[in-house]
């Protein structure tokens, strides 16, 4: 009997997570890539030590408690991508914005589908729509953060990329919660066009509840609740909501992560704007400790429970690259809804490539649903989709730097030579 009580050893892997976790964001800053790569690549290193012999922390990957605080820091991540994306933020970014967000979820979808409708032919209807799916997600954290970090989002093609990612995500989580909902209907009845309909009625009208009742109601609450003397109120208030919502969306037979966002969406400052008054934080701001520390292990569990030794296989090795070739034509169909002149269709679809943490968010969701006993994602199917958000995200984010650095000395070179009376050169 080992002298470790349970929790003790249970603190130790956290530990470890978190600490290699920060190495791992720390070294992809340090050569110019998103830090949620880092932490993924780490837990890819440390879930396949056993290649090497080491099996040590073996038993991570399935222990409840460190799952449990991954499960929670998704859903207070899914939280703040939520509270970063408004209503009024769909209707300011255009059409341009909309089509291009439209034609970055369909396009992929198609691709994805018909690629495991090629490769999987004998897996149900349900693993070739949630595939499809599952390549629509745009990492729009990433992409924020890598147009701010090279300074060009005052750029037309910035704005056109932020605008439809931030609708992608919305389409997205609405996709997801019609999938998590057909699923947990299978067996009740059939699959068809009419329960399609009648679950995405359900998930649309689970986000609308959700919003009313966080722009309204919830929003009176933090305003009595905003008069009480203690510390800390609105961001106890902000996670209990978000959790209260997740378990709403539980009981409609939607995942967790549908709640949360749909909690994150209904907020904005103006709801809590007496907080602000007192001099508390922004919401977005005082939770980001607790994501700090909770998130992380997220990733780095996703990454550990990425299987190297499935991809040795020829056949799982092809999947994932036809998938990730499919997941970025895909998105570089987004640029084709780009209207009017002035903005380059082809940085605006580049942009949009990249997955990030909302695809690793599909894949591990993925990873918990079932139907009739079967996985919708085997642990092969699930390594491919996290070799696909690696790539994506590895290759897209330096040729949109480089595009848009080259379109930007290309319009100040423009600029300078109308100013002398010059020829000007086309785009």
């Amino acid at each position: 009997m080992s002298i470790l009580g349970p929790i003790a050893l249970i603190v130790f892997w956290v530990a470890i997570i978190l600490v290699t976790a920060k190495l791992g964001a720390e070294i992809a800053l340090r050569v110019g890539q998103p830090p949620v790569l880092g932490e993924l690549i780490v837990g890819i290193v440390l879930g396949n030590l056993g290649l090497l012999g080491f099996h040590a922390l073996d038993a991570v990957k399935t222990d409840a408690v460190v799952n449990a605080l991954a499960q929670i820091g998704v859903l207070i991540l899914v939280f703040t991508i939520g509270l970063r994306s408004t209503i009024a933020q769909m209707i300011e970014v255009g059409t341009s914005s909309l089509l291009a967000a439209v034609l970055g979820v369909a396009v992929p979808f198609a691709l994805g589908w018909g690629v495991s409708a090629w490769l999987l032919p004998d897996a149900s209807p349900y693993v070739h729509l949630f595939l499809g799916a599952a390549i629509t997600a745009t990492g729009v954290a990433v992409i924020g953060r890598a147009l701010h970090d090279i300074g060009l989002t005052h750029m037309p093609e910035a704005r056109v990329i932020m605008g439809a990612a931030v609708i992608d995500d919305i389409i997205g989580f609405i996709i997801l919660a019609t999938l998590s909902g057909l699923i947990s209907a299978v067996g009740k009845s059939a699959f068809s066009l009419l329960s399609v309909g009648i679950v995405t009625a359900k998930a649309l009208g689970f986000l609308a509840g959700a919003l009313i009742f966080g722009r309204y109601l919830f929003a009176k609450l933090l305003q009595f609740a905003s008069k009480l003397k203690g510390e800390g109120i609105l961001l106890l208030a902000g996670i209990a909501f978000c959790f209260i919502m997740s378990f709403l969306a539980s009981l409609a037979g939607l995942e967790p992560v549908i709640g949360a966002f749909a909690a994150g969406l209904s907020l904005e400052e103006r709801h809590y704007r007496s907080f602000l008054q007192k001099g508390d934080l922004p919401l977005e701001e005082s939770i980001k400790p607790i994501a700090a520390t909770l998130v992380p292990i997220f990733f780095v569990l996703m990454g550990m429970r990425t299987d190297l030794k499935a991809l040795s296989d020829p056949g799982i090795l092809g999947f994932a690259a036809l998938l990730t070739a499919v997941a970025v034509m895909g998105k570089l169909a987004s640029g084709l809804g780009v209207l009017g002149k002035g903005v380059d269709r082809l940085t605006v679809g580049i942009g949009m490539v990249p997955r990030g943490a909302v695809g690793l968010i599909f894949a591990g969701v993925g990873l918990t649903l079932s139907v009739e006993g079967l996985p919708i994602v085997t642990p092969s199917t699930f390594s491919a989709l996290v070799i696909m958000v690696i790539l994506t995200t590895l290759v897209a984010l330096p040729l949109m730097k480089r595009r848009m650095d080259l379109l930007q000395r290309r319009r100040e070179t423009d600029h300078s030579r109308r100013g002398k009376g010059a020829p000007v050169d086309r785009v």
